[in-house]
């Protein structure tokens, strides 16, 4: 059914630029930002995230992460971020649009994370605001979907600020830390965001 697919699809993303913050996908050379990165916000990230394995920060497996996400963004699956301070390229998160789904969905499911330091400084709403004009302009998207943990206000308040309507209680939904977690799913669709941007 490729039919169905625009012909933008299958193209790599490169830089996406916002005024004070840019997202691009993570390469290899990245390692050393995104471990440390990582290792000094396990605290504030392992309460939000799936489960950490053993390996988690270890080189190899960054690697294998890296290479999942050059497979995903070529067969138009997810496309993954890193999100960089544009005054110094310092890695301060990442965000993903995964799950794509062609067809007659035409949509994606949002995730993010943001390094402890950077955290309640408008970084990851401005890096929102970076990624939907790409996922409705050059994906094509009609739908962005997100869900947050109830407990999770700071995720939720990057939703609400960047137009994502809440459409309801997803209980036991997601996997975290452990435990099946409720979450709160949230949307976003292509002729919303046109709105707010005119």
């Amino acid at each position: 059914m490729a039919f169905l697919r625009p012909s933008t699809a299958n193209e790599v993303p490169g830089v996406l630029r916002g005024e004070r913050l840019h997202l691009r996908p993570l390469m290899l050379d990245d390692y050393t930002a995104w471990a440390d990165l990582r290792s000094a916000s396990r605290s504030h990230l392992e309460p939000w995230e799936p489960e950490w394995r053993q390996d988690e920060l270890w080189r190899s497996s960054y690697r294998r992460r890296v290479r999942h996400y050059q497979k995903e963004a070529r067969e138009d699956l997810g496309y993954a971020f890193g999100v960089f301070k544009t005054e110094n390229e310092q890695l301060i998160g990442g965000l993903t649009l995964g799950n794509v789904r062609r067809g007659v969905m035409q949509m994606a499911t949002l995730g993010y994370w943001l390094g402890s330091g950077y955290v309640g400084k408008g970084h990851m709403s401005a890096a929102v605001r970076i990624i939907i004009p790409h996922a409705f302009g050059q994906l094509g998207l009609h739908r962005l979907e997100a869900a947050s943990m109830p407990s999770n206000t700071a995720s939720i308040r990057v939703l609400e600020r960047t137009g994502f309507v809440r459409e309801g209680l997803a209980r036991r939904y997601l996997m975290i830390s452990g435990s099946w977690q409720d979450h709160i799913r949230f949307a976003l669709l292509a002729d919303e965001a046109k709105k707010g941007a005119d």
